[in-house]
């Protein structure tokens, strides 16, 4: 039987324990240096908190230490990893390879016990690189956000030992992973270094060899949001076994609605084949309000590359969240319009619209009656017919605001007696009682049943009590409190260590690479260690020295969102090749575009 994990993000304790509470199998948290998300730093002590509660469900935390690390941090980083193992975390996701170096050093020796997780960051598109990563002792890869289905699927056929992490939903980055430079290059700012600037989101002009303007500032490399809720049943037959949400950035409402709706789903999906597939971890949740992914933040929804190029993908309009589409202007008046469509509104929702110069306007609801509204002040650009999206739906933020979930693990005691009294066992723990054993005088059943099942403050709820069926002892209520407290403590004791089960991998004495001295800049080589790994006279890291060549490698295409693309079908181009992109300032990026690998190259002219 296949577990299944649903892998949720946590921007802090708090977005961490409700990711928990509404029915994530694990958390992925930064810590306070050398995560992927710089703004998304938490205390040690923060995270062994998380692992305590975490760790009761059974469910797991990874912490991101997943940027390249310099010479003079390499030992603070080392001291970091030591601090996360002994707070209890599952595993650590790293990018560089230096750190597996650290490990063979006999100074750093406890290293070798630490669970690594290869990070996307490391640019995880192939079967061969998984097999390498699988040779360096990684039991666990997260996969390039790109990939198709059936290349998934064919990367689990060739690398079938080695557990695959997926992306299903969130924001996507338009570069592949661990390649793009172009933050660092314009901004000094490294994504490599969880400081990515988000050029991407940014606006260009699209011109071509002679200058001609194609398109005039619009956000040409900005992608949709991620959405593979319809589809998790394929991951999950391509060989899947952790679904990755983005977020690391986002508050709890977000952790809470997304985690909600793709944890019903996973739940539907085993329910269909129970004897194929399991959760990771324990519980069951009961929420108090119905999830809706369309109310979350969200640019638009994209299966991106899921199953194949798909025109579709990017949002060239606006980077910013659109959420749900409510409605059309209906008719316009001086303070107020009304809305052609069956969405209710409430005071100080916030909507939006694409103008006529394709960009969003937003605004926010002062009253609402019915379905006419009323702002706060009268968008200038508003027209009838014009498409209406909700991006703050005040209800749904209220219902999430307030406790929204409960998560319990159902158990099933077994009430004995023993030569000197009485135990209670479940989950493989158990507790005692010294007593004299008296006989009842009248049924006791009833009256034990109910103490023991007094479990509320604890993440159990008793869904039954075993007892021999000529079980006619009377216990006194104030003996079977304390034989369900010692209970709960004996089976937080079991739980409150980390999970020495399950999806993570141990990279002791890794296989280091032949020696090489062509390792460009896209290896991300830092460090002296990473540098010894790879076999390299010096590092190369774009970071360091900077690099001739691309500052993004782009699975997403403007030549074939434009519909040029003769590959697929689009019509013969009438430009002058190469193409740039010229951001505002007047810098410009000549595009590549490689259609034998179906790639877009993007370099600093």
């Amino acid at each position: 039987m296949r577990s299944l994990e649903l892998l949720a993000p946590a921007k802090n304790l708090e977005c961490g324990i409700a990711a928990i509470d509404h029915g994530a199998d694990a958390v992925y948290i930064g810590a306070a240096k050398f995560g992927a998300r710089v703004a998304a730093g938490n205390s040690v002590d923060d995270i062994r908190q998380l692992c305590h509660y975490a760790h009761q469900f059974a469910a797991k935390v990874y912490v991101t230490v997943n940027t390249i690390i310099y010479d003079d941090e390499l030992k603070a980083t080392e001291q970091l990893i030591l601090e996360l193992q002994e707070a209890g975390v599952d595993a650590i996701l790293v990018q560089d390879m230096g750190l597996l170096t650290c490990q063979l050093s006999t100074f750093n020796c406890q290293l070798s016990t630490v669970n690594f997780h290869a990070s996307t960051q490391t640019d995880n598109r192939t079967a061969e690189k998984v097999r390498w990563l699988r040779s360096l002792g990684f039991r666990r890869v997260v996969l390039a956000r790109e990939l198709s289905v059936e290349e998934i699927a064919a990367i689990h056929r060739e690398v079938p030992d080695v557990e695959l992490e997926v992306f299903v939903h969130g924001a996507l980055c338009v570069s592949y992973s661990g390649l793009c430079y172009a933050s660092q290059y314009c901004f000094g700012r490294s994504a490599n270094r969880g400081a990515c600037a988000q050029v991407c989101r940014m606006k260009f002009d699209l011109l071509d060899a002679d200058g001609r303007e194609l398109e005039h500032q619009r956000h040409l490399l900005s992608l949709k949001d991620l959405n593979q809720s319809a589809h998790l049943e394929e991951l999950i037959q391509a060989g899947a076994v952790s679904f990755k949400i983005e977020g690391r950035l986002k508050d709890a409402t977000y952790v809470k609605n997304v985690v909600a709706a793709y944890s019903q789903r996973l739940d539907s999906i085993i329910a269909k084949h129970p004897d194929d597939y399991c959760r990771a971890s324990k519980g069951r949740c009961t929420y108090t309000f119905t999830p809706n992914l369309k109310k979350t933040f969200n640019r638009g929804f994209t299966t991106y590359f899921l199953h194949g190029r798909q025109p579709d993908i990017f949002s060239p309009d606006t980077p910013k969240a659109m959420g749900e589409f409510v409605g059309t202007v209906k008719e316009l008046r001086r303070d107020s319009f009304n809305v052609a469509g069956t969405a209710a509104f409430a005071n100080g929702d916030g909507l939006c619209f694409i103008n006529q110069e394709h960009e969003l306007e937003g605004f926010r609801v002062n009253r609402a009656e019915g379905n006419r509204l009323f702002p706060q002040q009268m968008p200038r650009n508003l027209r009838p017919g014009t498409a209406l999206y909700r991006n703050n739906d005040m209800e749904f933020e209220r219902l999430l605001s307030r406790q929204s979930s409960v998560r319990k693990i159902p158990v099933t005691m077994t009430l004995a007696a023993t030569p000197d009294g009485f135990s209670l066992s479940a989950l493989g723990a158990t507790a005692s009682i010294a007593c004299e054993h008296q006989q009842a005088e009248k049924p006791q059943r009833d009256n034990i049943v109910r103490q023991l099942s007094k479990l509320g403050g604890t993440p159990y709820e008793c869904s039954g009590v075993e007892m021999p069926a000529d079980f006619n002892y009377f216990i006194p209520s104030s003996l079977l409190v304390d034989l369900r407290r010692q209970w709960v403590e004996a089976v937080n004791s079991v739980t409150s260590s980390p999970n020495p089960t399950g999806a993570t991998s141990k990279t002791s004495n890794p296989a280091l690479p032949a020696p090489h001295y062509d390792y460009p800049y896209l290896y991300n080589i830092a460090n002296r260690q990473a540098q010894q790994f790879y076999g390299v006279k010096e590092p190369t890291a774009y970071e360091l020295h900077g690099g001739d060549g691309p500052l993004m490698q782009c699975r997403h295409c403007l030549q074939y969102a434009m519909g040029y693309c003769v590959k697929h079908g689009g019509q013969k181009p009438t430009y002058k090749y190469p193409l740039y992109l010229r951001l505002g300032d007047g810098r410009r990026f000549r595009l590549e575009f490689d259609c034998k690998h179906c790639q877009m190259n993007v370099y600093a002219e």
